[in-house]
């Protein structure tokens, strides 16, 4: 990392890792067995200032540029992809209210996203549209200068104790976004137990039936739900999973240094094997790389510049990719041990999958990289 981050960025990266390693990596496993992230966790998060780092400083919030972000990304994915998601659904609905909420909005929420006093969640996906976010059927309907949400939304992250949801339905003007307090009449939330990964995320179906929302309460105007709120929601999301993604890869390679030199096999130390070798080689080139695609895609950012877009697709695509390569190897480099719930890279291997779903699976990404290939490498016509 020496000369790839200013001091600065230098310094709040290693203020993460000795966070991260005090008050999360020790608790994982047993909160991924539990499938709960304990509140107190939550509250310190909160207290160390992290769930608002993001948040614009006017609204309290640190105001931080996007590499910084990316960096407490990656340390909390390394020790809790979990705790990780808490990060990147809690900072995308605060980044779609700055962008796209009214001035009341903003003064309402964004103090209270920045010191954590309320948790938001983004509630886009349904049992029938999941990538394809403009396929939501949750009916939203006006009455009067109210809206009157109907539906049901699934796979919502932190959905079982978020305070605040974002909520994407369709109304007659087309896609629009809406937000909706817990305690609103007729929500009810339904954990979902049991997942392959993030099990720790307390991830809900979030039922809306008849809820009443003030007209007050939207985000952007109707039909621009999806385009606008929606899109640059998850282009945020998909950077900081991107840099979780990192987290997993680094997990992984410490994980597997570890036990490579303490397993015994034949004789010999499994380190000096030539195939575990490699294997670990591979997982180092690979974090290497993927640390870099995601402070190009960070600086892009942070420089507003337009290609922003494709490196952040770009560095998500791969470090999921590879971060999912990476919990397998390791996985088989620990053999047996690699199967059971004593060490983490079970949890790891899960957590990798759940990266190649969400904020845009690896197929869809497959597609929108070919196109900016396309039009990018065009040939020149010929003469």
């Amino acid at each position: 990392m020496t000369g790839a981050l200013t001091a600065q960025q230098e310094q709040a990266r290693k203020e993460f890792r000795a966070f991260a390693d005090r008050h999360i990596a020790p608790h994982a496993d047993a909160w991924h067995r539990a499938q709960r992230t304990p509140p107190e966790i939550i509250r310190l998060l909160a207290d160390e200032g992290l769930l608002g780092l993001s948040v614009p400083s006017a609204y309290g919030g640190g105001g931080c540029d996007a590499v910084t972000l990316g960096l407490l990304a990656a340390e909390l994915g390394r020790a809790c992809s979990s705790v990780r998601s808490l990060l990147t659904v809690h900072t995308m609905v605060a980044h779609a209210i700055a962008r796209w909420g009214s001035r009341e909005l903003k003064e309402t929420w964004l103090p209270r996203l920045a010191r954590g006093e309320r948790i938001a969640a983004l509630a886009v996906s349904e049992p029938g549209a999941g990538s394809d976010a403009a396929g939501v059927t949750t009916r939203l309907v006006r009455d009067g200068d109210d809206w009157v949400a109907d539906g049901h939304k699934k796979w919502i992250t932190y959905g079982e104790t978020a305070d605040l949801f974002l909520v994407v339905g369709r109304s007659e003007e087309g896609p629009t976004a809406l937000l909706v307090e817990r305690d609103t009449p007729g929500l009810r939330t339904e954990l979902i137990e049991d997942m392959i990964g993030i099990r720790a995320s307390m991830t809900a179906n979030v039922y809306l039936e008849g809820c009443r929302i003030p007209g007050g309460n939207l985000l952007a105007r109707p039909g621009l739900g999806v385009s606008h709120v929606v899109g640059a929601a998850l282009d945020l999301g998909r950077y900081t999973v991107g840099w979780g993604c990192v987290g997993i890869l680094d997990a992984c390679l410490e994980a597997s240094v570890d036990y490579a030199g303490r397993r015994e096999q034949f004789g010999s130390l499994i380190k000096d094997h030539q195939l575990v070798r490699r294997l670990i080689s591979d997982m180092y080139t690979h974090a290497r790389a993927a640390r870099l695609l995601c402070l190009e895609a960070g600086r892009l950012r942070d420089a507003r510049d337009p290609g922003a877009l494709a490196a952040t697709s770009t560095a998500k695509y791969f470090a999921a990719t590879t971060a999912g390569r990476a919990a397998a190897d390791a996985v088989q480099l620990h053999g047996a041990n690699g199967c059971s719930s004593d060490y983490p890279v079970q949890r790891l291997l899960g957590d990798s999958r759940v990266m190649e779903i969400i904020e845009g699976s690896a197929q869809l990404h497959q597609v929108g990289l070919a196109e900016y290939a396309f039009q990018e490498r065009a040939p020149r016509s010929s003469r």
